[in-house]
């Protein structure tokens, strides 16, 4: 597991998601996947303490992927030891009657994280290329001049929106924050097997939605269009990673340990020091406080 190489998972020109696999050749058991994860987690809660307190970098996580693909999972698992005060999870939905009075990235502007935080977008502002293109009527509830119809939809329009993501991204990141994008390569079968255990077993049945099944049977549209937005949006300031899937543990250590180098690469962060006028004084509050 400590022998993943990141890198090639990185996406660095033109892609084809054809030609990356969904499971690594890799020999390893659930044991053997959570250890190698604990020990990077540890390290990760550590640094994000570091960079809390620096107050000056921030993080965008980015998780995207078909339904089952395992990205409410990863949250719970990756995250699980970072101090709650430094990360914040966005589920994005529909948009909300509010939202729809707003341009399409003005509720992901909102959801940005602060000083020294990360910031999960579970789904991300690129449903809006996925999800829309998949089913272009959704685009008419934004109400927007010259879009009348489906029709009046053109191919500029999906263009000027990856170039508008671009320019979004840029611009978070020239400002302080980070932003790693992470797709989420799940074979067809997988999401078979994962959709019948939620069926078959009493206790996963709440997570099961019809939806799943219609959304299913527009996978092929939604692998063009995956693969379209990440070779058109993945830069220097905001790369794409393609994570294997079919395998929930592996992928979990694959995105800790991107996060992890791309933290450790800010060579800036340090622990902040105590004021030296405080210093100086230490011995006298140690003794106003021993004496009492």
């Amino acid at each position: 597991m400590e022998n993943i190489n990141i890198e090639d998972f990185k996406v660095k020109g033109a892609v084809k998601l054809t030609d990356f696999t969904t499971k690594l050749p890799i020999d390893t058991d659930k044991d053997q996947e959570e250890l190698a994860l604990d020990k990077i987690q540890k390290k990760l809660s550590k640094k994000q303490d570091a960079m809390y307190a620096h107050n000056r970098h921030a993080f965008l996580i980015c998780l995207q992927g078909m339904d089952t693909s395992g990205k409410d999972s990863l949250i719970r698992e990756v995250f699980k030891e970072f101090n709650p005060r430094g990360v914040v999870v966005h589920s994005f939905k529909t948009p909300n009657s509010t939202e729809l009075e707003h341009d399409y990235l003005w509720r992901h502007y909102l959801a940005l994280p602060e000083k020294g935080k990360f910031a999960v977008f579970n789904r991300t502002h690129y449903e809006n290329v996925l999800v829309t293109r998949v089913h272009p009527e959704y685009i008419l509830f934004e109400n927007l001049p010259g879009i009348e119809k489906v029709e009046d939809i053109t191919p500029q329009f999906w263009e000027n929106r990856m170039e508008q993501i671009i320019n979004f991204e840029k611009h978070i990141s020239q400002n302080g924050t980070k932003i790693l994008k992470f797709y989420f390569h799940m074979s067809k079968e997988e999401q078979r097997e994962r959709l019948l255990k939620r069926l078959e077993n009493p206790e996963d049945n709440w997570k099961f939605s019809a939806g799943d099944l219609k959304e299913r049977e527009h996978w092929d549209d939604y692998m063009k269009y995956y693969e379209e937005a990440i070779n058109k949006t993945s830069t220097d300031f905001a790369p794409w990673y393609i994570v294997p899937a079919d395998d929930k543990g592996v992928a979990r250590y694959i995105v800790a340990k991107v996060i992890w180098e791309a933290l450790e690469n800010l060579k800036d962060i340090t622990e902040p020091e105590l004021d030296p006028k405080v210093k100086a004084n230490i011995e006298m509050y140690r003794a106003q406080l021993t004496s009492k």
